[in-house]
């Protein structure tokens, strides 16, 4: 049976698409079979024959090394650069929840390792026209646990916490976190990392820094996330 992990993120930017194609890249290392699946992507460019190139797909495939084919990575891609629920307005495609689970469950029945990168910040719509779609619907719908990527600087503790809070209220189990653009010997990042551990209950199990290239996380660690 098919094990998953969903990443989610404090917010826009904060590293989520870098630190799944590390985590993808570690898992194909040693010998899993692994796939990469979000449900919606905004903010993408063109080929040349017009189709969509989904962009963090693109690079998670391109960090990892993975066989699986960009097609089957994500269901709903946009181009506007905004959240999903507007872009899928603005291009008349609303995400649909039975259209990402389909996909999901396609990619889950050929592949050991489902790694769902979420849209945003935990709290990011999906839809909100028709019917109203939000990534605690898709964790939930998924059955999967998630981590929460967070940038390691000034502001975390906040972050990091409301993330956590949101997510204990909404019943999605939390497994770990993972501080990014982290600075060893670094007294605040030091701190921020005790302090979200303390005030979550959750262990950051990963710190990556600017240029990383490999995961510092052990093998048994990473795939006990996805059980």
């Amino acid at each position: 049976m098919s094990k998953g992990l969903f990443i989610t993120g404090t917010g826009t930017d904060v590293g989520k698409t870098y630190v799944a194609g590390l985590i993808l890249k570690k898992l194909k290392e040693n010998g899993l079979c692994a796939a990469y699946y979000k449900a919606a992507m905004s903010g993408n460019d063109r080929r040349l024959d017009g189709t969509l190139i989904p962009g963090d797909a693109r690079h998670v495939k391109d960090v990892s090394g993975i066989d699986q084919p960009l097609e089957e990575m994500c269901p709903y891609v946009y181009e506007y650069a905004v959240s999903p629920h507007l872009a899928s307005r603005l291009e008349g495609h609303p995400v649909r929840l039975e259209g990402v689970l389909q996909g999901f469950e396609s990619v889950c029945s050929r592949y050991d390792y489902v790694t769902m990168e979420g849209s945003g910040g935990i709290l990011c719509p999906l839809c909100f026209d028709e019917a109203v779609l939000n990534l605690p619907d898709v964790i939930r719908a998924c059955g999967l646990g998630s981590v929460i990527v967070a940038d390691a600087g000034l502001g975390t503790i906040n972050d990091v916490g409301l993330t956590a809070y949101y997510m204990k209220d909404q019943e999605l189990p939390l497994k770990g976190i993972i501080f990014n653009h982290f600075k060893p010997g670094n007294l605040l990042h030091a701190d921020n990392l005790k302090m979200c551990e303390a005030l979550t209950g959750t262990k950051v199990v990963a710190c990556v820094q600017d240029g990383d290239t490999e995961l510092a996380i052990s093998t048994g660690l990473l795939k006990s996330l996805y059980e």
